[in-house]
């Protein structure tokens, strides 16, 4: 079986960031997924469950809110690593050029005084929610991304190297 492209990504040299993911052709409309990394994979811990939660209620409703993107955004959720997010758009954007968009979703974070959604009748897990640590998270990593905004390595996937033979088979490090 092939893995699929974004396990070829080298997650022991990926740091946080706005990457392209892949993009689609859906009829005649280009459908990008962007992988929003939040934190190192495999050298920091993944993002509190609790507080990934949150963050997921509080940035999808700010983006499904902005009056610039809302007729943009198809999808934001998270990864299931626990790393970051997936965000869905239309268009084809390159990482750089939702930057700006980023940076006013989680700023945002710090205003809330509640989770939107967080109820029995909106959630399916309402009580597992922790805004404080959604707050740390999100500007931990605002501040990381205008800290690198000049750093290409914060919008550039690193690819995994495998050797391919002569039939196709690919080799994995063990």
């Amino acid at each position: 079986m092939d893995l699929i492209p974004s396990f070829s990504v080298d997650h022991t040299k990926i740091v946080p960031g706005i990457f392209t993911s892949r993009v689609d052709q859906v009829g005649s409309e280009t459908v990008t997924t962007y992988d929003i990394r939040v934190t190192k994979p495999n050298a920091e811990p993944a993002v509190d469950v609790a507080a990934m939660h949150s963050l997921e209620h509080i940035i999808a409703t700010f983006l499904r809110n902005d009056p610039e993107w809302k007729n943009e955004v198809i999808y934001w959720g998270p990864m299931g690593c626990l790393t970051g997010f997936y965000l869905i758009l239309k268009g084809g954007r390159a990482p750089k050029e939702i930057l700006g968009l980023l940076l006013s979703a989680f700023r945002a974070v710090k205003n809330e005084n509640t989770v939107p959604g967080a109820t029995a009748e909106n959630c399916g897990n309402f009580h597992m929610h922790n805004l404080e640590m959604a707050k740390w998270y999100a500007e931990r990593f605002a501040d990381y991304l205008e800290a690198n905004i000049d750093n290409d390595d914060i919008f550039e996937y690193p690819k995994t190297e495998r050797l391919v033979t002569g039939k196709g088979q690919q080799f994995f490090d063990s």
